[in-house]
């Protein structure tokens, strides 16, 4: 799925509308849930399955699988923020975070990669630096990439080509 803004990624919600909400009538079936999560507000690549195997291993942080962001933030993305995110990031709380990418695109945007999946973790992380994030998307998880013409809040079928691309 292509997730868009303001959806939750959920199963259920009694008060507002989740991932398995908006997929087609004839993709929804029992069980169905979101590997991992996205929050609220932030768009992009999400898989949602019923097969509990498949998404422990995909959220497993044994299993280092790493996740691309695009972020647009409030203020000026400085070079020194490259080896800072490299060295591992200690968040406000005193959390630690892996080893970070991070690819200036220009001034305020930014590609980040992670393979662990903290609360908040990069929002929280560009916070320890200065800078909010105004919006982020999911590109990728491992090698699964969003399809760029599926339209947010489209959804498609994976084939097992594509599942494994993940653990790639």
């Amino acid at each position: 799925m292509n997730k868009p803004e303001g959806i939750l990624s959920a199963s259920t919600d009694k008060r507002v509308k989740t991932v398995i909400d908006i997929l087609p009538e004839n993709m929804k079936r029992a069980g169905l849930f979101p590997v991992g999560r996205l929050d609220k507000n932030t768009t992009g690549l999400l898989i949602i399955t019923d097969d509990g195997d498949f998404g422990h291993k995909v959220t497993s942080p044994k299993r280092l699988i790493e996740k691309r962001y695009l972020a647009e933030l409030d203020g000026k993305v400085e070079e020194e923020y490259i080896k800072i995110f490299k060295d591992g990031i200690t968040l406000a709380d005193g959390e630690e975070c892996m080893s970070a990418g991070l690819e200036i695109l220009c001034d305020n945007k930014a590609i980040v990669s992670i393979k662990e999946g903290k609360y908040h973790q990069i929002k929280r992380m560009f916070g320890v630096v200065g800078l909010g994030v105004n919006t982020l998307r999911r590109l990728s998880i491992g090698k699964l990439t969003l399809p760029k013409n599926l339209e947010e809040g489209s959804v498609i079928e994976l084939d097992e080509v594509q599942i494994q691309k993940v653990f790639e």
